[in-house]
């Protein structure tokens, strides 16, 4: 999972950061209006943790310009004001969750799991396809009721797929997601390759009832046998 944190306090920014990495996602920051801008005009995210008060723009203007697009990112506004008219105003326009300053970190952690829970997988933990179940909290993969041990990244791919079942994923949006934004000024993707080659081992041993299908020049698509 991918989350941007729009912020421009640097000691907070680097706390969520931080918190939301040792969480096992993916985390990309923007410290200023415009840069967020440009950052949710080029790249998809799961979650956007939005302050308000941003060095060069509102944080309800940036809100704003997301939900005219067809970005799908779910969005917590975190922010000092915490008058009703502010929250209503921050849910009027579409974001998902409202936090005021100053929180708990894991109040933030719990938050943005529920958020991700509720768009993503249907208000549940886990996502089964066939005889898969795959766990995100506790980040386990059972294939036949048999715990299947993969790495860290083999898991967010396997993930990123479970969520994309039977579409067409690009090679650019898997990098993307699973490495981070500035993974596609890489020269090539053969990183992905082989991580997804010993997936594939992983799960053919283990008998599991999908395939990853490599489509020429494109990427992959994931589908039930």
């Amino acid at each position: 999972m991918k989350i941007l944190i729009v912020e421009d306090e640097r000691e907070l920014l680097k706390t969520l950061s931080d918190s939301l990495s040792k969480e096992h996602f993916v985390i990309e920051t923007a410290s200023d209006f415009h840069s967020a801008v440009e950052k949710i005009a080029i790249y998809d995210y799961d979650c956007i943790l939005l302050d308000i008060m941003l060095p060069g723009g509102s944080g309800f203007q940036l809100l704003g310009q997301l939900k005219q697009s067809d970005k799908s990112a779910n969005v917590i506004i975190i922010s000092a004001k915490d008058s009703l008219d502010d929250k209503l105003k921050g849910l009027d326009i579409g974001a998902d969750d409202y936090l005021t300053k100053p929180f708990h970190i894991a109040e933030l952690n719990a938050r943005v799991k529920a958020v991700l829970r509720r768009k993503l997988n249907g208000g549940k933990n886990t996502i089964e396809i066939g005889n898969l179940v795959l766990d995100i909290n506790e980040r386990s993969l059972m294939v036949n009721n048999k715990n299947l041990a993969l790495n860290r990244k083999e898991f967010d791919i396997l993930n990123y797929f479970m969520l994309n079942n039977n579409r067409l994923v690009t090679k650019t949006a898997l990098a993307e997601h699973v490495w981070g934004d500035n993974i596609d000024q890489a020269d090539n993707f053969d990183f992905i390759y082989y991580q997804i080659k010993n997936l594939r081992k992983k799960l053919q041993s283990a008998e599991a009832s999908i395939e990853i299908e490599s489509i020429y020049g494109i990427g992959y698509k994931m589908s039930e046998k």
